[in-house]
């Protein structure tokens, strides 16, 4: 496996180079999305061309319903991590922007698709619309093919509905705390990343320190409030524990916080960068009436953690 190139802006794509190309968000690379970059990567190694991942940076939909308060449940930095481990060649990241929503489904084709990237094929989902107002679809695609000579690849209806999986539905699995079917879809852990601050160190007067972890990007999804088993990466030493997002009632807090706690962990970490897999919706975020009842809820959701990983054999 070659290593991932990522190049930002599709004007920058080397011009010797004939590719494979997909397009699209890919928030959350999941199974259906591996499901076509599988197909990507088959053509390219066949027609021995480089394949290409063609994808926009903001959110199409954060520049073009202004208001729009979609969350992601990748960051770019996290799809360029996923992304990098997959037999990618080249993902290609444009800025969107209004001038660029402006392109004409024709212009799209002909100056970014063929004068930019050398497409010779195009792999795209069925129900794929691109162009300013999305005026572009597979039957305008299958004549412009015709007109600047590149092969056109269809992922069938039935191909990605048999599958029945979208971001959307991961999103909403993540905002019912229904990790189990998210990570399902996702293939691999839903994580955050983020940086470790400093916080009111009450998780320490109860015997449970916490990691208050912060994350910089505000369109990133966090999953619902409540507690959580995890799998934290430090310094690419793996620690597991367990987490809890939520306004902290107990201790009348209202701002969302997300403290993890680790097993077997007593590092200063402040200021450092951590990765957080969660692997199991533990319970809801419930106000105590005491910090001791509080205590006593956080040493049955660290049994019923580690009874949770061991059934796993992950401890």
């Amino acid at each position: 496996m070659s290593p991932l190139e990522v190049i930002h802006n599709y004007k920058n794509f080397p011009e010797d180079i004939d590719t494979v190309v997909t397009i699209g968000t890919f928030d959350g690379v999941h199974v259906g999305h591996r499901k076509l970059l599988s197909r990507l990567f088959a053509d390219a190694k066949a027609k021995k061309l480089k394949s290409v991942l063609l994808t926009f940076f903001p959110h199409p939909r954060m520049v073009i319903q202004a208001n729009n308060s979609i969350k992601l449940i990748n960051t770019i930095d996290e799809r360029i991590e996923i992304l990098s481990q997959t037999d990618l060649d080249y993902l290609v990241i444009h800025p969107f922007d209004k001038e660029f929503s402006n392109l004409t489904a024709f212009d799209f084709v002909r100056d970014v698709l063929v004068d930019k990237l050398n497409v010779k094929q195009l792999v795209i989902g069925y129900d794929h619309r691109f162009g300013k107002n999305r005026e572009g679809d597979f039957e305008q695609l299958k004549e412009l093919s015709h007109t600047f000579d590149f092969s056109l690849k269809e992922i069938k209806a039935q191909d990605i509905d048999n599958i029945a999986v979208s971001s959307t539905k991961i999103r909403t699995a993540l905002n019912e705390g229904a990790i189990a079917t998210a990570n399902e879809y996702l293939t691999t852990p839903f994580f955050i990343n983020g940086v470790v601050v400093q916080g009111a160190q009450i998780g320490n007067t109860l015997g449970f320190p916490t990691a208050n972890i912060k994350i910089p990007q505000l369109y990133k999804l966090t999953p619902k409030n409540g507690a959580y088993v995890i799998r934290a990466t430090y310094q690419q030493v793996t620690y597991y524990g367990m987490l809890n997002i939520g306004t902290r009632p107990t201790v009348g807090g209202s701002s969302k916080s997300i403290e993890a706690h680790l097993f077997d962990f007593n590092q200063n970490i402040y200021d450092q960068e951590i990765k957080v897999e969660f692997l199991h919706y533990l319970r809801d975020e419930r106000n105590f009436y005491a910090l001791e009842a509080l205590k006593e809820q956080l040493q049955t959701d660290k049994k019923n953690s580690l009874d949770f990983l061991k059934k796993l054999n992950l401890l």
